[in-house]
């Protein structure tokens, strides 16, 4: 997340810091479930979406079992991030970086489903 640049500074964040904390940085929530911990939005606040987001959940995609993140982005953009066996696949077009995939190249026009 650091070597995105943005709002993330790395010296502002504990050496010690945790999953958790990383994830309120990436505007996720975390909640724990027996064994395993569920990531979720950030329905506080005013979350924002970011490379360094992007970041976050491209990280953690070799320690997660399965599951989808949503996102919809200020301009009305949804996208998702489906996981599973360690990999991640980016679907629709992100409306922060203009990809079809994660940290991908910008894309001039979105799929016709954009709104």
């Amino acid at each position: 997340m650091a070597g995105r640049g943005g709002w993330y500074q790395p010296d502002a964040f504990p050496s010690n810091g945790t999953l958790v904390g990383l994830a309120v940085e990436a505007r996720a929530s975390t909640i724990r479930d027996g064994d395993w911990i569920e990531f979720g939005h950030d329905d506080e606040g005013d979350p924002k979406w970011s490379d360094q987001a992007t970041a976050f959940y491209v990280a953690i995609a070799p320690f997660v079992r399965s599951g989808t993140v949503d996102v919809e982005g200020e301009d009305g953009a949804r996208w998702s991030y489906t996981y599973a066996d360690g990999q991640i696949t980016q679907q629709g077009w992100n409306g922060w970086d203009g990809s079809l995939e994660p940290f991908g190249e910008y894309v001039d026009l979105p799929p016709l489903d954009h709104p």
